[in-house]
């Protein structure tokens, strides 16, 4: 695909991808690590060569990034937005609306939208983030669907693991690494096994 160049909707098959990742992070990247922008634009990256569609809230920071590497690397780019149309998203929200295919305009605002946004993946990667990434990292954490989280990458990424560790005994398979392709990966295993554990389940039925 030539560079900058939108695809078209018509061309997008999600029967061609793996899974729907959702990167969660933050929007406002003051509590982040120095490297940030890199790790977001790496992810979004590995997701797509890893042959998966990328998820995100449709907004600034960490997801912006993510956005950014996965269409450099000429893959799929889902947004789910707080707003209820373009020009809502744009005016009142102040959200960007380059580097996504296709934005689904959810008009719950932002807990509904972490809400829609975390339950259309079937993993989930926390990268930095604020308590709007908490957020999404309950849902995904309560609703038993697979977490990646990207160590080192500041904020809410790195409160994960110590919080966890205090006694809680998570269903939730979560996987953490400092390195993004490896971060990946380690998700795809987990989201094929519980898929494939799910088969199982219903065909046992």
């Amino acid at each position: 695909m030539p560079k900058n160049k939108k695809q078209d909707i018509s061309d997008i098959s999600l029967a061609d991808h793996k899974y729907k990742i959702c990167v969660s992070g933050a929007a406002e990247m003051s509590c982040c690590s120095p490297n940030i922008k890199e790790l977001g634009e790496e992810i979004g990256r590995e997701i797509v060569k890893q042959g998966c569609v990328l998820l995100t809230g449709a907004t600034t920071g960490v997801p912006y990034y993510a956005a950014k590497g996965a269409k450099k690397a000429g893959g799929v780019s889902i947004g789910f937005s707080p707003a209820g149309s373009r020009q809502e998203h744009i005016s009142t929200y102040k959200l960007p609306v380059d580097y996504f295919d296709l934005i689904v305009y959810t008009g719950f605002d932002y807990v509904g939208r972490n809400l829609v946004l975390t339950k259309s993946a079937d993993g989930v990667i926390i990268m930095c983030g604020r308590t709007g990434t908490l957020n999404e990292f309950t849902i995904a954490f309560e609703t038993h669907t697979p977490v990646g989280v990207m160590q080192g990458s500041g904020g809410t990424a790195d409160l994960i693991e110590p919080v966890l560790a205090k006694g809680y005994r998570p269903k939730t398979k979560i996987v953490y690494d400092t390195n993004p392709k490896k971060l990946v990966e380690k998700l795809i295993k987990v989201i094929a096994a519980e898929q494939r554990k799910g088969l199982k389940q219903r065909s046992a039925m």
